[in-house]
């Protein structure tokens, strides 16, 4: 594995625990930590073993509180062109590997456009979602004018963007913008039990679901059906849809071979 400066990694039972390690700095999307994100997203997409990738912030404050605003200062336009945090965002969405964000704390600009880029939220009652870009003179710019509004809706997500308010994770939960709201105590536990339900399924499926779900979204109903059709007839010709379907007529756990 891979030496990380601003990250914490550690492969368990089939998730890749990915730890934003920056407490004294709340988090903060640095360039350093976001190299090492798409690093650590790489090496779990390698790694056959690997089926779901949580993502969670070190300390108690903080999922990540966003880009570093020092950094951005000096941005010059041309910048915003370069694949940079829009592009590793869209790698994530688009990972083979079901993804997971497990938030405490705040979750603010970049960082809350992190949790979004996920295929699942958690959130705890001391977790706190916001784009406050607009304060800075700046709008969302890795995905979060996008994926907000798909996920809550436009009216929310232009309420959440136009006046920068933050919201707890009881009403992050309410609007759709997490899946999950958990005590402080639970996160960990629901995180792990989310992914264990994932990780009894059959690996080309999940990858084939995803692709169906994101690929399908946002175009019109009928290309998307083709989608799923041409999908599911991938995965019938896969050796885990014979496992999957003989496992459970002869009512025992399934052994999937990812092939």
């Amino acid at each position: 594995m891979k030496q990380y400066e601003a990250l914490s990694v550690e492969i368990k039972d089939g998730i890749f625990w990915i730890t934003l390690n920056r407490p004294e700095a709340r988090n903060a999307l640095d360039s350093t930590m976001l190299q090492e994100i798409d690093t650590a997203f790489a090496e779990a997409e390698e790694n056959d073993d690997v089926k779901v990738v949580i993502v969670q912030g070190a300390g108690s404050k903080s999922f990540a509180a966003g880009a570093d605003i020092k950094q951005l200062k000096s941005r010059k336009p041309l910048e915003a062109l370069i694949p940079g945090m829009q592009s590793l965002y869209t790698k994530i969405e688009n990972s083979k590997k079901v993804t997971i964000a497990a938030v405490s704390g705040y979750a603010l600009g970049g960082g809350c456009e992190l949790a979004l880029a996920c295929d699942i939220r958690i959130a705890t009652k001391n977790a706190k979602f916001g784009l406050p870009e607009l304060n800075l003179g700046i709008i969302p710019g890795a995905g979060g004018t996008q994926r907000l509004s798909r996920i809550i809706g436009k009216g929310r997500a232009l309420d959440m963007i136009l006046t920068g308010k933050i919201i707890a994770g009881e009403e992050a939960e309410r609007i759709g913008l997490v899946t999950y709201f958990v005590s402080e105590d639970e996160l960990i536990q629901k995180a792990e039990s989310v992914a264990s339900d994932i990780l009894k399924k059959g690996p080309v499926a999940i990858q084939l679901a995803k692709f169906a779900v994101h690929k399908g979204y946002d175009i019109d109903e009928g290309t998307a059906m083709w989608i799923e059709k041409l999908s599911q007839a991938v995965v019938f010709g896969t050796e885990d849809k014979e496992e999957g379907t003989s496992a459970f007529i002869e009512k025992r756990k399934a052994e999937f071979q990812s092939k």
